[in-house]
């Protein structure tokens, strides 16, 4: 068994650090309550899990560092992706098409795709560099760019549908950081 990089040392102080910083961020603006304070929550979860999921394993003793740079790329869409593949993608992305919204004023479908996609493309960077760099265990795909970014519209379609309905309405107000 190869050693590896430990996940909850490195990702429990990022998601403290992500939650510091948005509570900090509603403090300056008096604008922190309960509803608010819960968003930053989850959004600090969220953030620490895709990076637990999508960074590591980073392996320390791995061999194959000699690889070529293309053998942890993938950029033919659709080419040998399972289904699988796409409908976790498309999940683990629905929470950005609804926290953006709750988070940032004037949430559009431009705004929540632009951010999917820096999103993604900036787990995707960072796996193709460990790949290689530090024998991570994941490789750049375009697949899981496009279906980070479908699941992103997704879950920003389903809130806009949901709001049709009052009480959600009254509930994404509360939650809501504007």
């Amino acid at each position: 068994m190869f050693r590896h990089v430990p996940v909850l040392p490195v990702v429990v102080p990022l998601g403290v650090i992500v939650l510091v910083a948005l509570l900090e961020s509603l403090r300056r603006r008096r604008s922190l309550s309960l509803p608010r304070a819960t968003v930053a929550v989850a959004l600090s979860v969220y953030v620490a899990g895709v990076v637990a999921n999508t960074v590591f394993p980073i392996y320390l003793d791995k061999p194959g560092r000699d690889a070529s740079w293309d053998d942890f790329l993938v950029l033919v869409p659709l080419a040998d992706y399972e289904v699988a593949d796409a409908a976790m993608n498309v999940a683990v992305f629905v929470p950005v098409g609804v926290l953006v919204p709750l988070v940032l004023v004037g949430a559009s479908w431009g705004r929540v795709l632009a951010i999917a996609a820096a999103s993604s493309l900036g787990i995707e960077v960072v796996q193709y560099a460990t790949a290689h760099l530090l024998s991570g265990g994941h490789i750049a795909d375009v697949n899981d760019l496009l279906f980070n970014v479908a699941g992103a519209l997704a879950g920003f379609g389903a809130l806009r549908l949901l709001t049709r309905i009052s009480t959600v309405v009254a509930l994404r107000d509360r939650f809501s950081w504007h």
